[in-house]
């Protein structure tokens, strides 16, 4: 048994060695500055580059989280803190189960009739909205089973002291939890990063430079969408080029998982 956990790791591994290697053979050569700074060009000879794009993806993930993730906080408090008291409860465990395993085609479908319909438009929010409904499942499961983890002796001494619950659930729960609590948030913030299915159908794209979010609004990945199905080859280099710049992205994200996670065990 111990021999196949090593070979498992070492056939998951490679698998992750070819895939980056592929995406550095075929990208590296197209990641430059004028990518970082430039923006499309609109000439398929000379593309541009993905500025517009990386500030889209960062404006999107700010709007996505300032929404989802104190919602997503807030339901798990509700689950986690308020069990059984209130009949509530067991409903929106299961709408916050069942929401996490949607497909995210499906919250791009009904991002589109329920936001861009009535908008007449697309927009940076309706996109943002959609990446938000992604999160707060994510961020309420995961908030709810951490702070179940807090012993239920801190819960009883803060009560002992004379606190309500309000103030024991801010002033002593959360701040047990609140390392876990961020690992959660990143969490979620690197599953919405790589989505191209609810912004497709509710950000939609444009070469401009995200200024306006109630306007067509562009991202990373629904560029290198668009760049990958069609027919230029200088435009295929380019999003070979997002590709990695993109992993990066999701690189740094869980990089900074990990050191929220270490720290929070090494707090406790």
């Amino acid at each position: 048994m111990y021999v196949l956990c090593i070979v498992a790791a070492a056939v998951i591994s490679s698998l992750l060695a070819v895939v980056t290697s592929y995406l550095l053979i075929k990208g590296f050569s197209s990641v430059s500055l004028d990518f970082f700074t430039k923006v499309p060009t609109g000439d398929p000879s000379d593309p541009g580059g993905m500025r517009h794009a990386l500030e889209g993806t960062v404006m999107l993930l700010a709007m996505a989280s300032a929404v989802g993730v104190p919602l997503g906080i807030l339901v798990g408090i509700y689950l986690s803190e308020y069990t059984p008291e209130w009949w509530l409860v067991a409903p929106v465990r299961f709408i916050c189960a069942g929401l996490a395993g949607v497909p995210s085609i499906v919250i791009g479908i009904l991002g589109y009739e329920l936001l861009v319909v009535p908008m007449g438009h697309f927009s940076g929010y309706a996109g943002a909205l959609a990446l938000a409904f992604i999160m707060v499942p994510i961020v309420a499961r995961t908030t709810e089973e951490m702070l179940r983890l807090v012993p239920q002796s801190y819960r009883e001494a803060s009560m002992g002291l004379g606190a309500t619950r309000s103030q024991t659930i801010v002033k002593v729960i959360l701040p047990a939890a609140t390392g876990s609590i961020v690992t959660g948030v990143m969490l979620a913030m690197a599953r919405v990063a790589g989505e191209t299915a609810p912004l497709l159908f509710t950000a939609a794209t444009s070469r401009l430079l995200p200024r306006d979010p109630s306007q067509p609004f562009p991202s990373l990945t629904v560029q290198i969408y668009h760049y990958v199905s069609g027919p230029y080859e200088s435009q295929h280099k380019l999003a070979w080029a997002g590709m990695i710049v993109l992993i990066g992205l999701l690189l740094i994200i869980n990089v900074s998982l990990r050191y929220a996670a270490s720290r929070s065990v090494r707090l406790k």
